[in-house]
């Protein structure tokens, strides 16, 4: 594949990043979940106009694409590969959220300095997804039993999920939060938007940096399950690269605006739990049976909006949670 196309994504991410944190939040404030939704409308649409650039690249070979492609052979298919790819990720990705304002809420980080530490947890993640990708297409490429393996992977996440409580994560018990503790000693007060300061004339760790180690680590556990996931809708490398970055790219955004909408999508675990499930059992018939990534997309659009919808429409007893209330206090 021409380096080119590869360098240009990379500036264009870089250049976003950037953009987001350099000009448009250079002040540190909070972002309101107004702020927050919008931000995110704006995220989904920088990411369906490079779709239209997936589309010139894959149907008229621009910069010489025709190299080593091989997988997809026409801008239509790549085309709904990468939304396809990037709504699932995307929809994964709120699960990382709940997980995310647990470690924030331990650490007690105010509000006005967690974008700071999701722009970096964010360029730490597209590092460590880079390498899990390459590993992944690499083992499928070589090995057809991995699509077995994969599936069996997101079977078992979807099972877990469903049986799982975010709100047992107890980030004190991290092996590298202990770790760092070793190589620095750690401060209990903030020092601004820095993640080291001085004290007493050592370097010293702030609560920011254990942020954004944890933020990066729980990035790491969840792409244990959404790598495998886009593998099974294609296995380019561009494209599964290419969809995971502009997911992540607005997570930060997304977690405000999840963070205080939270409440309301209280189903929505379900809809993720079905999607994990149907990817797993698509990824194993891989070799068997397919399904075109067109009605993946369907099924995927459809599951999600279904969460959404009973989430607003069957809304929680309020009746009954204040008769266990009352019980309570009798």
């Amino acid at each position: 594949m021409p380096p080119v196309v590869w360098f240009g994504f990379l500036a264009l991410f870089l250049g976003l990043l950037w953009l987001d944190l350099g000009v448009l939040h250079r002040e540190v404030r909070t972002l309101t979940v107004a702020q927050a939704v919008r931000a995110s409308l704006g995220w989904i649409t920088v990411a369906l106009l490079f779709s239209l650039v997936v589309y010139g690249l894959y149907e008229y070979r621009w910069f010489g694409w025709e190299e080593g492609t091989g997988v997809l052979n026409n801008g239509r298919d790549a085309f709904i590969a990468f939304i396809t790819g990037y709504v699932l990720e995307w929809s994964l990705s709120v699960d990382n959220i709940f997980v995310i304002a647990l470690i924030f809420a331990y650490l007690r980080i105010p509000s006005e300095f967690q974008y700071r530490v999701l722009f970096w947890g964010i360029v730490g993640a597209i590092v460590l997804r880079g390498a899990m990708i390459a590993t992944g297409t690499a083992l499928i490429h070589t090995f057809d039993w991995m699509f077995y393996v994969f599936g069996a992977i997101l079977l078992i996440s979807a099972i877990r999920m469903l049986q799982g409580d975010e709100d047992s994560y107890d980030p004190a018990r991290s092996i590298l939060v202990r770790g760092v503790r070793r190589l620095f000693p750690v401060s209990h007060d903030l020092h601004g938007h820095h993640f080291f300061t001085r004290v007493d004339g050592r370097i010293t760790a702030t609560p920011l940096l254990i942020a954004l180690i944890l933020v990066d680590v729980a990035d790491v556990v969840f792409a244990v399950d959404s790598i495998p996931a886009i593998l099974a809708v294609t296995q380019d490398p561009f494209l599964v690269f290419t969809s995971n970055a502009f997911a992540i790219l607005g997570l930060r955004a997304m977690y405000f605006a999840v963070a205080g909408l939270m409440t309301m999508f209280h189903y929505l675990k379900y809809s993720l739990v079905l999607i994990l499930a149907f990817v797993g059992v698509k990824m194993m018939l891989a070799l068997h049976f397919h399904i075109s990534n067109l009605l993946s997309l369907g099924i995927i659009m459809v599951l999600l909006g279904g969460g959404i919808v009973a989430s607003m429409l069957m809304k929680p007893d309020e009746t009954t949670a204040a008769d266990s209330k009352s019980n309570e206090r009798d």
